[in-house]
C-alpha cells in the first residue's frame, strides 16, 4: 500500500483543498492520502475558524483516509517548526511520499532554495547578518540574503522570489525538514490553483481560506450563497449547520483570557515563551496598560522586525503556556511520543491497520484512556506535558465557544474519534 501525507489546516476546507487531495492522489498514484493537521489553533497565530473535529469531518467526507493532530507546539509554530513537526509526524506514522501545494509548482526550483537555507554556507550566513542589522524583518533579510548569495554565486537571481510567497515558503520548509530528519518521504509538489494567500475578496471557484474566513466572520447567513462555488457541497451542508451555533470564532473572543493571562504573568517571565524575544518582552510591558483587545494589542506591539504573524504567534503562545525550553526538549527527544487519530473513513480502516503496522509511534484515539495500562509505559513526563498542553488548547478553546454560542461544554477527554 502506498500512502501520501498532506500537511494542512482546512481553515476551512474549501474546493482547492478538495483539488490539493484528489490531485495528490494522482501525481503519487498513492492509494490514499493521510493528513497532518492543526488542531483547534493554527500557525498565523490566531484560533481556527471552526473546531477541529469539524475542519477533519469536512476532509473525510471529501476523501481522506485519516487525519492525525499535529500537536499545538508545532500547529502553531514559525514556519520552520511547522514544517519540523508536521515531517517528523509524518515520518514517524511511515507515509510513503509527501504531497504539498506551491505557488510556483516546481519541485528541483524549490529544492534549490532548500538546499542554500538547510546548508548555511558561510557566504550566505555573513550576508543574513548584514541585512539583519538594516532593521528589517527576518523574512525580509533572508530573502535578500538569499538573493545576494545567488547574485555572488552566478545562479539564477530571481529564484530568490519564491521566498516571498507564504506556500513556496512552506514548501520549502518541508523540504529542508525532509533533510533534517533523514526521511526517506519522497517530497511531491503541485501548483496552488486557488488565489493568493492573504487575499480576502471571494473569486469564480478558488478562493483563499482568508476570503472564505472573512465571509463566514462578517457576512449573514445569506452569505452562504456566496460559498456555493467555494466549497465542496458536503463541506457546505457542514458549515450552514455549524454557523452561529459554534463558529465562527475569531482571535477577539480570547481578549480578556491573554489580559488575564498577562496580568498573572511575571515580566521576567515573559520571555521564557516561545517566539517573545527580549525586545518583546519589553514593550509587552511598557503597553500592557494600554490593552483593550487581542487584535488592538498585537497592532500596537508591532515594529517593523516584529511582523503581526510573529507578535500573534508569541501572544499566542503566552495564552496556551507554550514555552521555548519544552519544545527545545521534545525536538531533542524525536519530536514526538503519540499519534493522535482524530477520525478515519469507515472504507479505510486496512489504511488505519498499515500505519498502526508501520508507525513507530502509539496512536492515541482517546486522550482520556492515557492513563491506563496501554500507555503507562509511553507516555512518560515529556509526552504527558506535550498531550496535557494539546488537551488543555482544545479545552480553552471550546470554553471560549460554548460562552460564545450558550452552548453544551465537552471536555476534551470526553470526545471520541470520528468515523465518517
Amino acid at each position: 500500500m502506498k500512502i501520501v501525507g498532506l500537511i494542512t489546516e482546512y481553515n476551512p476546507f474549501h474546493n482547492g483543498h478538495l483539488y490539493h487531495v484528489q490531485e495528490a492522489l494522482n501525481v503519487t498514484g498513492a492509494d490514499a492520502a493521510v493528513v497532518a493537521m492543526s488542531g483547534d489553533f493554527v500557525q498565523r497565530g490566531a484560533p481556527a475558524v471552526m473546531s477541529k473535529r469539524l475542519r477533519a469531518r469536512m476532509a473525510l467526507e471529501c476523501g481522506v483516509a485519516a487525519v492525525f493532530e499535529l500537536p499545538v507546539c508545532y500547529a502553531t509554530g514559525s514556519a520552520e517548526l511547522f514544517a519540523l513537526g508536521a515531517v517528523s509526524l509524518l515520518d514517524a506514522l511511515g507515509t510513503d511520499m509527501l504531497c504539498f501545494g506551491s505557488e510556483c509548482g516546481n519541485l528541483s526550483d524549490l529544492q534549490r532554495l532548500s538546499d542554500i537555507l538547510y546548508e548555511e554556507p558561510e557566504e550566505y550566513k555573513q550576508l543574513l547578518k548584514t541585512h539583519m542589522k538594516e532593521g528589517i524583518s527576518f523574512p525580509a533579510a533572508r530573502q535578500r540574503a538569499v538573493s545576494d548569495y545567488l547574485t555572488a554565486m552566478d545562479r539564477p537571481r530571481q529564484d530568490s522570489s519564491l521566498l516571498s510567497e507564504p506556500n513556496n515558503i512552506l514548501a520549502i520548509e518541508y523540504l529542508k525538514a525532509l533533510k533534517k530528519t533523514n526521511s526517506r518521504i519522497v517530497p511531491y509538489t503541485i501548483r496552488r490553483v486557488s488565489s493568493a494567500y492573504h487575499d480576502d475578496a471571494l473569486r469564480p471557484e478558488y478562493s483563499s481560506a482568508s476570503a472564505i474566513r472573512r465571509t463566514l466572520e462578517c457576512g449573514e447567513v445569506p452569505a452562504f450563497t456566496q460559498l456555493e462555488t467555494q466549497v465542496p457541497s458536503t463541506c457546505l451542508k457542514l458549515l450552514k449547520a455549524s454557523y452561529r451555533r459554534d463558529c465562527p470564532v475569531v482571535v477577539d473572543d480570547f481578549s480578556l483570557l491573554l489580559k488575564y493571562k498577562l496580568l498573572n504573568t511575571m515580566d521576567e517571565d515573559l520571555v521564557l515563551y516561545q517566539d517573545v524575544s527580549q525586545e518583546l518582552t519589553n514593550r509587552i510591558c511598557k503597553m500592557q496598560n494600554d490593552f483593550s483587545s487581542y487584535t488592538q494589542f498585537r497592532e500596537l506591539l508591532m515594529t517593523r522586525q516584529l511582523t503581526r504573524t510573529r507578535v500573534s504567534r508569541a501572544l499566542l503562545h503566552v495564552l496556551l503556556d507554550v514555552k521555548k525550553a519544552d519544545i527545545e526538549h521534545y525536538l531533542a527527544k524525536g519530536g514526538h511520543y503519540y499519534a493522535r487519530l482524530l477520525g478515519f473513513r469507515n472504507d479505510c480502516n486496512d489504511v488505519v491497520s498499515e500505519i498502526a503496522r508501520r508507525t513507530t509511534l502509539p496512536l492515541l484515539t482517546s486522550p482520556g484512556k492515557c492513563g491506563s495500562s496501554q500507555f503507562d509505559g509511553q507516555l512518560k513526563k515529556n509526552a504527558r506535558q506535550m498531550l496535557d498542553t494539546d488537551i488543555f488548547a482544545s479545552n480553552l478553546y471550546h470554553s471560549v465557544v460554548t460562552d460564545k454560542y450558550k452552548i453544551l461544554y465537552r471536555n476534551e477527554l470526553s470526545q471520541g474519534i470520528l468515523k465518517v
